[in-house]
């Protein structure tokens, strides 16, 4: 599963605006964890001519080297000509299997996400820290109060071009299909951020992402990579459309009337059941792909099933906009933002020309 998370250093200067001093120590861990990897970074070209660097990291890294000169050369150079903010040129290891962890929680029955807001980044269902232990101090804390709650590790994040990013080692533990897409996905971030709308926001940068990685494809793309990422987007295909079935479902169940506290309870479980035996049956379609397995076995609540949104819905009217616009990637990216500025409702309108 992609999980991504947007924390900007810059937000603490904006803790004034917060009430409480929990936003401000949450805010200040924040800034400190994305100040610690700036500081931490070295020069990407200093990595690779390193002798004590890993022929495996190396690689990795002239991969991801690759694909941003690919995606901000400009189009007529063969690129995708994403704006340049200077992200990725630096590379840091983490030294941790992921560089953030996210806690989201939601009613026991609910799948609406509890919401933090900040300046810059609007409002968001989650709190990311760079401390696991802090993460998981937070999500007890919910716990205690009843909330269903999930712990997720993130690999990967954009700052939105308020710094600039470097490559982390979370990021190379990535199959190069994945890899590919997911430098090109977060590169896309900064040239387009709607505060408070994740729908539009992972929509364009997922159809920045699909043509990104088809141009990569036609252009660069073998055998193996081409099969490599068509298998991965299969699985993740299979994957969001269980837990946004057992989402809807879910749904359906907190919505009824006429039951009690206990019925609700005992149903929730049934559905929840029911989705990791359909999760076996895909499983096994796989031929024993293990990929998810971990998700699986952290527990599937109503938390979990909230952060997993279909962000993509918007992806057709993007890609809509784009083949108007002549698969004119810098055009595109003027149209769309003119469309951002629309009221959220006419925004996807907006997008088809309508």
């Amino acid at each position: 599963m992609k999980r991504r998370v947007w924390v900007a250093a810059a937000l603490v200067a904006g803790g004034a605006l917060l009430s409480g001093c929990a936003d401000v120590r949450y805010l200040s861990q924040a800034a400190g964890g994305q100040l610690d990897l700036l500081r931490r970074a070295r020069p990407l070209a200093d990595v690779l001519s390193d002798p004590g660097t890993p022929a495996g990291v190396r690689r990795r890294l002239q991969l991801a080297s690759d694909v941003r000169a690919f995606a901000v050369a400009p189009e007529a150079a063969g690129g995708l000509g994403l704006p340049d903010h200077g992200s990725f040129l630096k590379y840091v290891d983490v030294g941790r299997p992921y560089v953030v962890w996210n806690v989201f929680s939601a009613p026991e029955f609910g799948v609406t996400l509890d919401t933090s807001c900040f300046p810059v980044a609007g409002c968001v269902g989650y709190r990311g820290y760079f401390s696991e232990a802090a993460a998981q101090a937070d999500a007890q804390t919910r716990r205690a109060a009843g909330r269903d709650v999930n712990v997720g590790g993130v690999s990967a994040y954009s700052t939105l071009g308020y710094l600039k990013d470097p490559l982390l080692s979370t990021m190379l533990s990535y199959p190069d299909a994945t890899l590919i897409r997911t430098i090109i996905h977060e590169l896309s971030h900064p040239s387009l951020y709607v505060a408070g709308d994740t729908v539009f926001n992972e929509s364009y940068a997922t159809a920045v992402e699909e043509e990104g990685m088809r141009r990569w494809l036609e252009r660069r793309g073998t055998p193996e990579l081409r099969e490599q990422d068509r298998l991965a987007q299969e699985r993740q295909s299979g994957f969001e459309a269980l837990l946004l079935d057992t989402r809807a479902r879910l749904e359906a169940l907190y919505a009824g009337s006429g039951l009690t506290d206990t019925d609700r309870r005992a149903r929730k479980t049934a559905i929840l059941t029911d989705m990791n035996a359909r999760y076996a049956a895909l499983k096994a379609s796989w031929g024993g792909y293990a990929g998810y397995d971990a998700f699986f076995a952290r527990g599937v609540n109503n938390a979990t099933l909230g952060a997993v949104a279909a962000y993509a819905t918007m992806v057709p009217d993007f890609q809509a906009l784009l083949a108007r616009v002549g698969g004119h990637l810098p055009t595109f990216i003027e149209e769309a933002r003119a469309c951002s500025r629309r009221p959220q409702a006419e925004r996807a309108a907006c997008l088809r020309g309508s």
